[in-house]
């Protein structure tokens, strides 16, 4: 049975992809109540025809790491060629562009991940988590997302802002709806920010100096508000690595 907050995402997702056009502008501060980053040379924005739509992280020279859900419209798959990616600029308008192989996507089967292959990246790639995020650590999302409520389209960032969440335990009232003791997703509460529309597939990063940073997970939803969830990294580390080959 696929989540009410599945549905929330995948709706919002799908009303970017679906909208005619709106402008690459923002507010300077950045997510909801968040900030603008100075940093994420592995963060990666995807497009389709051209629009914002998702974010993403780079894993491996030939392999970006985003949410399931961004490459589906209506319940079909978004073809290839519509799609393309931004990389190498914290500014979406100076990155250089990218697009997918052909045919070449692999969807985990138990979490809200998506992996694509495209050409050789010339940019930094993320360090993959091992472990399990822990209960009460603090950790930095990343995206280029909406920094407003309601209309979502009118205000996704043209740069990278990123947020701070806390850990928190699964079966936490405040998550019902989001996560579930034993699954694929991991719980997270406000601290400075939320993400929101945009930000879906996004990293969820581990605090620390520049270069230091691991990736913990794949930002797939929140309620604009407190609660946010994303896929755990180190549960699906076996199916990433059998894909890209680390």
């Amino acid at each position: 049975m696929v989540r009410q907050t599945r549905v929330r995402v995948l709706l919002m997702a799908l009303s970017l992809l679906l909208a005619g056009s709106f402008a690459l502008a923002g507010p300077a501060s950045a997510v909801i109540g968040g900030a603008r980053s100075g940093y994420g040379p592995w963060a990666v924005r995807m497009l389709v025809d051209g629009r914002p739509a998702c974010t993403g992280t780079a894993v491996a020279p030939q392999w970006i790491l985003s949410a399931s859900h961004c490459f589906f419209e209506q319940g079909q798959p978004v073809a290839d060629k519509r799609i393309s990616f931004r990389v190498g600029s914290l500014d979406v308008r100076k990155g250089t562009t990218v697009r997918p192989l052909p045919g070449k996507r692999a969807g985990s089967a138990r979490a809200d991940m998506m992996l694509i292959k495209v050409p050789p990246l010339k940019i930094p790639t993320a360090r993959l988590a091992t472990a399990p995020v822990r209960v009460g650590q603090t950790v930095r999302q990343y995206g280029w997302g909406a920094t407003c409520t309601g209309d979502e389209n009118s205000c996704q960032s043209p740069v990278l802002k990123q947020s701070d969440l806390r850990v928190v335990r699964p079966d936490d009232s405040r998550c019902a709806g989001f996560t579930a003791p034993g699954g694929s997703d991991f719980c997270m509460e406000k601290v400075s920010g939320i993400p929101a529309g945009g930000d879906s597939g996004g990293p969820v990063m581990s605090v620390g100096p520049r270069g230091t940073e691991t990736l913990l997970g794949v930002f797939d939803g929140s309620d604009r508000e407190r609660i946010a969830e994303a896929g755990g990294i180190a549960g699906e580390l076996a199916w990433i690595r059998s894909v890209v080959g680390k």
